[in-house]
């Protein structure tokens, strides 16, 4: 299938998705541990997953199921199963009394070659650990089972690779607890027939919500789950761009300097993104505070040019009018739409996921008042400002004015995991107008 995008405001005809299952529930076990920003209803959260995936059909999107596609995918291409098998055996591991453990090794080595592809998908999704003991009588040998960090967070699939016009890179995530994902993905998009362009490795990070097409240009983001290292394998590659703004993660304002928290802007559109050709939406505070290095394409690949800038004027420099967001809305997941085509966003309702937030915002500066007092009482200020005006993202008279045509999602629950619409798609093919 043709894998490509040029800008994230280009028409958007192909996206993966992957609706959370089991995995979920060992997550909600202890959400800080799994990278989620607080508990929730996991019954709910699947529910808004079927109402994300029912309005990209609607709008005319065809949704490919992460799940769907590796079953597809054994089913065509019986020579990178045989691969995942051998990676099975290596993924799961025994622990039995030495008179056991060849015996089980060798059993797993022969049965994984009965195994269906749905099995070796959850075998990489939950990652077992398998622990025998010996007790007397025939067939006393008890199993326990334990899960080496399930992947709690593969429904957030734009963050293993990303899609530029040339390609995918697949990128090597930052934390470990998401470092067994980006195998899988990119195993299951090469079945596919995705082009893949390159490859993160370590000790370069590089996440795909830190990577925003934007037609003549791309924005790189480097920070907390991009970094320098990382930067520098994707500015080798051909990404297809004549120049390439790397924009360094800026500290919030309202979090003291020595007591910053990467995880309130953790990605490049977690507080900025693209509605349309032209049109950007973000908070103004951190574009004004994030740095950017401009890289031009040369004969010997992209060059840093000029004296570094800001993100809020190097917006201006092309041309951007930027739709302004409040701290609040910035935490409630405002920025993190996904763009369907020019002037078309599918957008969290910030008003709805702004109050299990808030709830969060307080927790944290009674915890702390030195590192999230402010940022607290900013965001209470915000929210009687937005309820006055009943002006929250994407309800906002800038977008209107902007003719940018919005369908809101309710995802409160959902964004309990640490991400909106856009964190939550693979964006595989958009289609330039004309």
């Amino acid at each position: 299938m043709r894998t490509s995008a040029r800008a994230e405001w280009d028409p958007l005809t192909d996206v993966m998705i992957h609706r959370p299952g089991i995995e979920m529930f060992f997550g909600l076990l202890e959400p800080y541990s799994f990278l989620y920003e607080r508990a929730f209803s996991m019954d709910a959260a699947i529910y808004e997953h079927t109402t994300l995936e029912h309005a990209l059909t609607e709008a005319g999107v065809r949704v490919h199921r992460l799940k769907r596609g590796a079953v597809q995918g054994a089913q065509d291409h019986p020579e990178l199963v045989r691969r995942v098998r051998r990676s099975a055996v290596d993924l799961v591991k025994f622990e039995a009394p030495p008179d056991l453990l060849p015996r089980v090794r060798r059993a797993f080595r022969e049965n994984v070659e009965r195994l269906d592809p749905e099995t070796l998908f959850n075998i990489f999704l939950l990652r077992p650990r398998v622990r025998l003991s010996e007790h007397p009588g025939e067939r006393m040998i008890l199993p326990r089972v334990e899960l080496e960090v399930p992947l709690a967070n593969l429904l957030y699939l734009r963050d293993q690779q990303a899609l530029g016009p040339n390609g995918f890179i697949l990128g090597n995530m930052s934390k470990p607890q998401r470092r067994g994902e980006p195998l899988l993905t990119g195993s299951i998009l090469t079945w596919m027939g995705a082009k893949i362009l390159g490859h993160v490795k370590p000790p370069g990070t590089f996440e795909g919500g830190d990577f925003l097409p934007a037609g003549e240009f791309a924005l790189l983001g480097l920070g907390d789950r991009t970094n320098a290292e990382g930067v520098r394998q994707i500015l080798r590659l051909d990404l297809g761009y004549p120049e390439v703004a790397v924009v360094h993660q800026p500290s919030h304002p309202l979090i003291p300097g020595d007591e910053r928290d990467p995880m309130v802007n953790m990605h490049l559109d977690t507080y900025f993104n693209l509605a349309g050709d032209g049109i950007a939406v973000g908070l103004v505070p951190l574009l004004e505070r994030a740095r950017v290095d401009v890289y031009r394409r040369s004969s010997r690949g992209y060059q840093r040019t000029g004296t570094p800038t800001t993100l809020a004027k190097f917006l201006k420099e092309k041309e951007f009018s930027v739709v302004p967001l409040t701290t609040l809305e910035q935490l409630s997941y405002a920025s993190n739409f996904l763009c369907l085509k020019d002037r078309k966003i599918l957008a969290v309702d910030a008003e709805r996921t702004s109050k299990p937030v808030l709830e969060g915002i307080a927790r944290a500066a009674r915890a702390d008042p030195h590192r999230y007092g402010a940022l607290y009482r900013q965001a209470r200020k915000d929210l009687k400002l937005l309820q006055s005006e009943g002006s929250f993202f994407p309800h906002k008279p800038e977008l209107y004015a902007e003719k940018v045509e919005t369908i809101p999602l309710d995802l409160h629950e959902l964004t309990g995991s640490y991400g909106g619409a856009h964190c939550m798609t693979c964006a595989l093919n958009r289609t330039p107008r004309g």
